[in-house]
């Protein structure tokens, strides 16, 4: 088992690295101005320094690089990239064409979708050109188990109509979203597993209607997390995304490389906090020495750095395993990096807001906000009491 960057991946890294400190580090302040000044009359305008860096990350050839076939990269290979774009969660993913949810839904199209279906919606999500959201949480049952989803796609004749509401669906707040990918029940009296399926349903189309823009933690992301309802929705039969009953499927075949991209990008967040940490504990001075000559930061320091190092480890591992065996083959592996990385990572956010002191709970670093979304990681892609369990489950099945 070896981490060690091929050329080709450390060319990337280089490129990325300059990339962020030339451009998407520097462009912060903008993009926060810019969000600030229009937050009373539009929270999910896009500030125009996105397209800007998009723009500037293409021309560099930092581009798709989260899609092995596109980008020739590996699931190992990418891995440090997203560390590195996750240092800058509003900017630098969306930059490089590596935003949550289009990758994933990306990757559905391009492992399940029909020639018709990529020319329409893959292709100008490749291309940057707009936005799209995955739709399977709803308010009403227990998400967490995905085979209780109560949203009904019911076939009449060449269409599918939709009736039912979902919720903390990202990225739907944005008018660049385009495209739903929903997730529903075709066959309430099938198998468990064989029961949902999935379908593209364009924004635009009658009977769609976004209730609310739901807020985490008091903040409204650019892109948002909206109820909406479903109400007599029609779509072609052909927006069936495969076919019936292949959506729980789908969905697993879309969220094992999907925790990989949350679980580096969250990882680029817990070393931005140490940075930020040990500056703040250099720079700082209380009872008349700096903070970092004092034992307790020290320790917290420490535990820090030992801390993100076993999270990347086992990352990385899950990533070789991945490329190896497909997600089936490191199911176990997956289901503990969700766990593990949020946690470490809220852990490690938490000293270093608690180091800042009160400017650790304001905006003036991106302490605050990061600790608000790792903190939401511990629930959206199934909370961790369902990663644990499956976990133990395949930790026992050895002694069956």
């Amino acid at each position: 088992m070896d981490f060690e960057p091929s050329p080709k991946a450390r060319e990337y890294q280089e490129r990325l690295r300059e990339f962020m400190d030339e451009r998407v580090y520097p462009a912060e302040p903008e993009y926060a101005r810019w969000r600030a000044e229009h937050m009373a009359t539009d929270p999910h305008a896009l500030p125009p320094v996105v397209e800007e860096l998009k723009a500037e990350a293409r021309s560099r050839g930092l581009w798709n690089l989260f899609l092995p076939d596109v980008s020739g990269l590996s699931n190992l290979e990418y891995a440090p990239l997203a560390e590195l774009t996750g240092r800058s969660p509003d900017l630098a993913p969306e930059a490089v064409n590596c935003a949550a949810p289009d990758t994933g839904n990306m990757e559905v199209l391009h492992m399940f979708g029909t020639p018709e279906q990529k020319k329409r919606w893959l292709e100008p999500l490749l291309d940057g050109e707009i936005r799209s959201a995955f739709a399977m949480t709803e308010p009403e049952v227990a998400s967490s188990d995905a085979t209780n989803i109560t949203t009904s796609v019911v076939r009449d004749g060449d269409e599918y109509v939709i009736n039912g509401r979902k919720w903390f669906i990202t990225g739907a707040a944005d008018e660049r979203c385009k495209i739903f990918i929903v997730m529903g029940k075709t066959d309430p009296d099938a198998p468990a597993h064989r029961q949902q399926s999935q379908i593209l349903v364009p924004r635009d189309t009658p009977g769609v209607r976004i209730v609310r823009h739901l807020p985490v933690f008091g903040y409204q992301d650019q892109h948002g997390h909206s109820e909406i309802v479903f109400e007599d929705v029609r779509v072609p039969a052909a927006n069936l995304i495969a076919r019936e009953g292949d959506g729980f499927m789908i969905a697993q075949a879309r969220l094992g490389p999907g925790r990989i991209h949350h679980c580096m990008r969250a990882l680029g967040m817990a070393e931005r906090a140490l940075e930020l940490m040990c500056e703040r504990a250099t720079a700082r001075v209380a009872f008349g020495r700096p903070l970092a000559a004092q034992g307790v930061v020290r320790q917290q320091i420490a535990e820090s750095r030992m801390a993100i190092e076993q999270a990347r480890l086992l990352t990385l591992k899950t990533a070789w395993l991945i490329d190896r065996h497909g997600a089936k083959g490191a199911r176990s592996e997956i289901a503990a990096i969700k766990v593990v990385v949020p946690r470490i990572t809220h852990e490690v956010l938490d000293r270093a807001i608690q180091v800042h002191g009160g400017m650790g709970v304001s905006d003036d670093t991106p302490l605050a906000q990061m600790y608000s979304w790792v903190r939401a990681m511990r629930i959206f892609d199934g909370p961790d009491e369902v990663h644990v369990r499956t976990v133990a489950r395949q930790e026992l099945r050895r002694y069956e």
